[in-house]
């Protein structure tokens, strides 16, 4: 299509978002049955009643007034602030969207989205917002690896595991893309509000629409979608993490889960995962080898502050606080700190008693 015919059949595919009671499966049956949004829109009553899936209810508001005003306020709203549409069907509409049974006909984006073809190079990372140190350190790992890899990192912006996740990509040189549960203007939580605007955000609300309880299992699709792969660090048996999950195996995508402590209702969703058949996972280079992406880069280790550079030396091999006093010469407390912060890094671990480096 031109540009000038981009932006009618963007437009109508917006009018058609806008109808009530027409989701995104219905729009598609429209957009297939017609050949266009545009020709839709344009189409009699009687044709529309004739569409497979259709229901009187459905087919009803299509084509009126509010609904085209309404799409041509929001194309005004995202020029000024600058937010690029992708209609389904259009140039830069994700590829990788089309595994989904119901792709949202209008994608919202901020930033620049990186191509996502039908298998992408691109990895979600979900998890729990209340994650432990061990998760966020391993997930910031993770991320990191991934990103230098060449790897876009997906994920949904939350807390804990999703933020990790995000900044780790992105201190690490590489992209990363947020899906919201809500419009790319209205940043939830708003203390990522800094973060956000690292990243590319993606969504299927219109803009100032605010963070819902249902959007967010509905978002968990896109990011299943877009990455080839999909990462549960921690998560409950009932959760959003298992949800992407099952959505990833919906769009025939691997599914990796890494293993956490027996007893831990955080551990307990990606156990269930490994029981059927979740790929177990500790380290980028996992995911890698099974995706045949090739071998993680080495990660060089970051500049540390003196006293922590020390114990990380120090961890040649596992250790007490007690061995680690002795190596280090630091009091107690500073050696507690410097071990936290380099847990919170994924450079540390403690199992059973001993530190050791992770």
């Amino acid at each position: 299509m031109t540009p000038t015919l981009d932006r009618t059949e963007l437009h109508a595919l917006l009018t058609l978002r806008f109808t009530p009671h027409l989701g995104p499966r219905r729009t598609e049956h429209l957009r297939r049955h017609f050949g266009s949004a545009g020709a839709a829109l344009s189409a009699p009553l009687t044709a529309l009643r004739d569409v497979p899936g259709l229901d009187a209810r459905s087919v009803a508001g299509v084509g009126t007034a509010g609904p085209r005003e309404q799409a041509e306020a929001e194309l005004a709203k995202a020029a000024r602030e600058g937010v690029t549409l992708l209609g389904r069907g259009l140039e830069g509409y994700p590829d990788a969207l089309e595994a989904l049974g119901d792709p949202p006909a209008v994608l919202w984006v901020r930033g620049d989205l990186p191509e996502f073809p039908v298998v992408p190079r691109a990895v979600g990372i979900v998890g729990t917002r209340g994650a432990s140190p061990h998760a966020l350190g391993l997930t910031r790992r993770l991320a990191a690896d991934l990103a230098r890899a060449g790897v876009t990192v997906v994920s949904g912006l939350a807390r804990g595991v999703d933020t990790a996740a995000h900044e780790a990509s992105v201190d690490a040189g590489g992209i990363s893309v947020a899906v919201l549960g809500s419009a790319v203007n209205m940043i939830y939580p708003s203390e990522n509000a800094g973060l956000a605007r690292r990243l590319t955000l993606v969504s299927e609300y219109p803009l100032d629409t605010g963070p819902a309880q249902h959007h967010f299992p509905t978002r968990n699709r896109i990011i299943a979608a877009l990455s080839s792969a999909t990462v549960v660090v921690e998560g409950e048996l009932k959760s959003g993490s298992l949800i992407t999950a099952t959505h990833a195996l919906e769009c025939g995508r691997t599914v990796f889960a890494v293993p956490g402590r027996a007893g831990d209702p955080r551990a307990a969703g990606p156990h269930r995962l490994l029981r059927e058949g979740a790929v177990l996972t500790e380290t980028a280079g996992d995911i890698l080898d099974e995706l045949g992406w090739g071998d993680a880069p080495a990660a060089p280790l970051p500049d540390l502050p003196p006293e922590q550079a020390r114990v990380h030396a120090a961890l040649t091999t596992p250790a007490t606080l007690d061995d680690l006093q002795g190596a280090t010469g630091l009091a107690l407390p500073d050696l507690q700190t410097a071990l936290v912060m380099l847990q919170l890094m994924g450079l540390a671990e403690e199992v059973g008693g001993r530190w050791a480096r992770r």
